[in-house]
């Protein structure tokens, strides 16, 4: 770095901006010089990387779906490799705002208080600016979205302390900010499909989301159409097949855990499958984890290793209460079909007490053992 912008260098005050630039795609040159110290080939900054790379899948296919979906809107020629493209296309550019709204405020807050307190940048927002696009209706306006983020960055990471201080998982506190504050634009049947400067001929289009309708064949929304995702929904959050391959990338490089994920899916099919049988809804207990947000949720948002349980038994408890709350929640409260955002969100507010518990019983199980020995 140059020296202007060290310690005791006219430009100092800008130590923190510069060094997050200038190590974004190096490695610091910083190394350890004596004592004992753990080296691993990751860090913060590789698995925030590795974490975009994952939801890359399920933010290209939200991309196409959204040209698509305008397409199906609007009547135009849905004919599919002819138009793969175009409606590609059309999607970048309706999602692109979405990205650069999400990024220059969020960052920008960032910045200004890595200057303020003299610390470096972290990369924790790396993926929560990637993230919130893809959990909001492509036609949320950009002004909504910029003061959502910016709630978010200050209420629920700075005032904590940063990245890996934070209590909630921020990208869903901006979706909850944005559906309290501002519940027409974040439900109905018009915020989730893109009309463009066409709506005008398609005033009598009803696009409610699947889950908004309890998805079923006789809504034509198939197995298969959920499973593919090409249903309206929130951009990133309809392709289960894109958001499996983001599950596979993660597993497989160790960044999240399989217990949160599989015990998500336990309890979000033993309460589907109740609520099946006692005859509080017709839809097929299964298909509910192809409804709303839940796969995006369960792989990307539950997961998260700072508002998630630390303990592994933990883990089991606060995955399972977070599928199970899902769905209880969509079976019985007809006003908020979808569950999955308040879902994670009291898991990470419970998270805290199921890791005291789960010590708690550990340390009197080992007390216990040492008085009989």
């Amino acid at each position: 770095m140059n020296k202007i912008f060290e310690k005791g260098g006219k430009l100092y005050w800008l130590h923190s901006t510069v060094d997050a630039f200038e190590t974004f795609l190096h490695v610091p040159g910083t190394v350890t010089r004596k004592g004992g110290h753990l080296r691993d080939c990751i860090d913060l900054k590789r698995i925030m990387i590795l974490m975009v790379i994952a939801a890359a899948p399920a933010a290209l296919f939200g991309m196409w779906n959204v040209g698509l979906q305008h397409a199906l809107a609007t009547g135009a020629d849905t004919s599919f490799w002819p138009t793969v493209l175009p409606f590609f296309w059309y999607g970048f550019l309706k999602v692109l705002p979405l990205y650069v709204v999400a990024y220059a405020v969020g960052l920008g807050i960032e910045f200004a208080f890595a200057q303020i307190r003299h610390e470096e940048v972290n990369e924790g927002y790396l993926v929560t600016g990637f993230l919130i696009p893809l959990i909001v209706p492509v036609n949320i306006p950009l002004w909504m979205l910029a003061v959502a983020v910016a709630f978010s960055v200050l209420f629920c990471k700075e005032v904590f302390g940063g990245t890996g201080m934070n209590i909630w998982n921020p990208a869903l506190v901006a979706r909850a900010f944005l559906f309290f504050s501002y519940p027409k634009e974040m439900s109905g049947s018009d915020c989730w499909i893109s009309l463009g400067s066409e709506e005008a001929l398609v005033d009598g289009f009803t696009g409610a989301t699947p889950l908004a309708l309890e998805g079923s064949a006789q809504y034509g929304t198939g197995f298969w159409d959920l499973f593919i995702g090409t249903v309206p929904g929130s951009v990133g959050e309809t392709s289960v097949i894109a958001i499996l391959l983001g599950a596979a990338i993660i597993l497989w490089t160790g960044i999240a855990s399989w217990k949160v994920m599989v015990s998500s899916v336990a309890g979000a099919l033993l309460v589907g499958w109740i609520g099946q049988t006692a005859g509080f809804t017709e839809v097929p207990f299964y298909t509910q984890l192809l409804l709303g947000g839940f796969a995006f949720g369960t792989v990307f948002m539950a997961t998260d290793p700072v508002t998630s349980a630390q303990t592994e038994t933990g883990k089991w408890i606060y995955g399972f209460l977070i599928g199970a709350l899902c769905v209880t929640v969509r079976l019985f409260n007809p006003g908020y079909a979808e569950g999955m955002m308040l879902a994670i969100l009291f898991g990470n507010t419970m998270a805290p007490l199921i890791d005291h518990c789960v010590v708690s019983v550990h340390i009197k199980r080992k007390e216990r053992k040492s008085y009989e020995y």
